[in-house]
């Protein structure tokens, strides 16, 4: 019986709303904006693109005394709040030097792309 019991109490908690963000509180993205990682790290031409389930953008990175990287991103995205959230991030160096994952998530709506989190 009471893993009947255990069992209702995890369904019911899967299927419960997931608590709403208020996008409109993310800071819009500027360009060059301040990369999550920090240090000095810069990002330029960040425009993301929807098409179908991704969300995609090449960008570059400035870093203070070296030359500019270039590098692309890749989002899972999905509708939300009549906007698009492009999240689950991975990311890789055009010239194959590194790749990775990262926090940062983009919501895009009327045309407007903000990002969370941006350092302030």
């Amino acid at each position: 019986m009471r893993l009947v019991s255990i069992a209702a109490v995890a369904l019911a908690l899967s299927i419960l709303p997931v608590a709403a963000e208020d996008f409109a509180r993310w800071k819009q993205l500027t360009n060059p904006f301040p990369s999550t990682g920090g240090g000095g790290v810069m990002i330029h031409d960040y425009k993301p693109v929807v098409k179908g389930a991704t969300c995609t953008t090449d960008f570059s990175v400035a870093v203070p005394d070296a030359p500019r990287a270039y590098a692309e991103a890749t989002f899972d995205a999905r509708s939300i709040d009549g906007g698009i959230l492009c999240d689950n991030g991975r990311w890789r160096m055009k010239d194959g030097s590194g790749e990775g994952t990262t926090p940062f998530r983009v919501f895009i709506k009327d045309g407007v792309s903000r990002g969370d989190p941006l350092p302030d």
